[in-house]
């Protein structure tokens, strides 16, 4: 049975009122792709899932990633080449120059995500 939000919601979709992009929620989506992830990943995914659960935010683990996807293109919209995503990868492509390869690597050659909390907090 659906929820309440999704028998009030619009019949299309309302355009982002700023530059801000909007994930889909709980709807059908005919489009698909994997991503492969490790362990460690996964269960970082999943206490994401449930601490914004503590937070009163119910959502499964596809809507957690495709509203971090969402953020991450609106970021790369706003800034460009200072974006986190274009920094993570500049500086993971550096590191893997530097070890002679091309793995991605974990630490301090990658930002944080500092900056979403600066961005929330507005």
């Amino acid at each position: 049975m659906p929820g309440v939000g999704e028998l009030l919601r619009p019949a299309a979709p309302v355009p982002a009122a700023s530059d801000e992009r909007q994930a889909t929620g709980r709807e059908r989506h005919d489009q698909k792709i994997t991503v492969y992830l490790s362990a460690s990943e996964l269960l970082e995914l999943e206490h994401a899932r449930l601490k914004l659960r503590r937070f009163g935010f119910v959502l499964d683990r596809g809507r957690l990633v495709r509203e971090a996807v969402a953020i991450l293109l609106a970021d790369l919209d706003a800034r460009g080449r200072d974006s986190l995503i274009a920094l993570r990868v500049a500086r993971t492509e550096n590191t893997a120059e530097e070890y002679g390869d091309s793995g991605d690597r974990d630490g301090d050659a990658v930002p944080s995500l500092e900056w979403v909390q600066q961005l929330v907090a507005r």
